[in-house]
């Protein structure tokens, strides 16, 4: 335990000064075959990861998005070495890990760990809660101060969950409790780098943001370093320090989060985001434009030549088609693959883009609705102008019993006039010439004549 102890406190410090990378992959190409026949003789491969290229500092979090089938999942089994890399090199703390045995990879384990992404297949539902969490310690042969149990009840509180829960089995939690199982296993030996493997995405969005909120508290508190797999991009924008894009087995864009927010310079990079929905009410009523990407996505198993991404661009040229561009850096920090970028200068410019790019997407333009238009006034009206709905029905209510009144005040109104028209008749005096007008206008209704019509 007190070697352990050790190590806790090295990390932190590790993660302030050392400019080494923690984890470093050149190259990870992972070809799963395809065999068929009597002799199970190999026809094809699936190129699942097909040479990629990145490193992670101690103490940052990397996070990798990308449409389902891009090899996200696959890269995280090979940098933990789960599975076995067909070429390229991995290296942990300066160390190739690449293909090492399991024997030899057993004292590495203590410090790369996994969490995996479906939290009701990756717990034993025969073992308890408190045989799961303390397995580390029996495969690693490590005995913790104070006992197992009291160091598995101890990370139960730390990931939040009741130290009573012990002797709980699996089908006892809910999904977020199981993750949190999980994360608690993971997390028992203190390893300096975890790999996460889309850890939310089958949680409810109320306990995705509370697992979030632990994986950020835990990084503070442990000095750990993320490898964070996911395809929500506001959950990856929200935990990660650099973002890494793949398509299709490569990684087309590699950037620290606000450069690639604020400007992707990948075609591909630009679509995903147009498809964030953006929850500021402020924005409500702005215009705003979606791409729309046509057709599937290639097979891993026959990738398009050139820019595999060239059969979806709306800029793909000629050279897209024959030539594969290479991951560069066109500003600080800011990678991306790509022969006509974004918000950056054209490499090869006056190329005429390719007949078929130019159906490969559909922009749909994306305002507030109806019922937002009707709800909120426009600026140009006046507040006195805009009638509450109160006031509406009042005044239409007002309008009904006017006009009925109005009827029956005419009426008598002519009963009155041929009356003072019969007295003026028999006694007329001097000054009385005003009496029959002004019980005229006293009888008729306010602005309102026999001769003109009714306003």
């Amino acid at each position: 335990m007190t070697e352990k102890t050790g190590a806790e406190t090295a990390i932190p410090q590790q993660a302030e000064g050392s400019p080494e990378p923690l984890l470093r992959v050149e190259n990870l190409v992972k070809h799963f075959p395809i065999k068929k026949g009597l002799l199970q003789r190999q026809v094809a491969a699936v190129r699942a990861v097909d040479g990629i290229s990145f490193d992670v500092r101690p103490g940052e979090t990397l996070g990798v998005v990308g449409e389902s089938g891009c090899g996200k999942s696959t890269m995280g089994r090979l940098i933990t070495r789960l599975l076995e890399p067909t070429s390229g090199k991995v290296e942990f703390e300066g160390k190739d890990i690449t293909h090492l045995g399991v024997s030899a990879m057993r004292p590495m384990r203590r410090d790369v760990q996994m969490i995996f992404q479906d939290p009701y297949s990756s717990l034993n539902p025969r073992h308890t809660v408190g045989t799961i969490v303390s397995a580390p310690f029996k495969l690693q042969g490590v005995t913790p101060e104070g006992g197992v149990k009291k160091a598995v009840q101890d990370l139960l509180s730390l990931v939040g969950l009741n130290p009573e829960h012990f002797n709980r089995y699996p089908h006892e939690f809910s999904g977020g409790q199981r993750q949190r199982i999980g994360i608690a296993r993971a997390l028992a030996l203190k390893p300096k780098l975890v790999v996460a493997d889309e850890p939310v995405s089958a949680l409810d969005v109320s306990i995705q943001a509370q697992v979030v909120n632990l994986l950020d508290d835990l990084q503070d508190e442990l000095g750990l370093t993320y490898v964070i797999i996911a395809h929500d991009l506001s959950v990856i924008r929200h935990v990660s320090d650099r973002i890494a894009v793949m398509y299709l087995g490569k990684i087309v864009e590699l950037a620290d989060r606000k450069s690639l927010y604020s400007a992707p310079m990948h075609p591909y990079t630009t679509a995903l985001m147009s498809a964030v929905p953006v929850p500021d009410p402020r924005r409500r009523g702005v215009k705003s434009e979606r791409i729309l990407l046509k057709g599937d996505v290639p097979s891993p198993i026959s990738p398009p030549s050139g820019c595999r991404f060239h059969t979806r661009c709306w800029k793909a040229t000629q050279i897209c088609k024959t030539q594969e561009p290479p991951l560069i850096a066109l500003k600080t920090g800011h990678q991306v693959a790509c022969h006509h970028p974004e918000n950056a200068p054209d490499q090869v410019p006056g190329e005429k883009v390719l007949a078929a790019a130019r159906e490969a997407i559909e922009v749909v333009s994306v305002t507030k609705t109806v019922a937002a238009e009707v709800a909120e006034p426009s600026e140009d009206i006046a507040p006195a102008e805009v009638a509450e709905p109160a006031q509406v029905t009042e005044s239409s209510e007002a309008t009904d019993a006017g006009e009925s009144a109005e009827s029956s005040e005419t009426a008598e109104a002519t009963e009155s006039v041929e009356a003072a028209e019969t007295s003026v008749s028999d006694d007329t005096t001097d000054g009385d010439d005003t009496a029959a007008p002004s019980s005229d206008d006293a009888a008729t209704p306010s602005g309102t004549s026999e001769d003109s019509p009714k306003q």
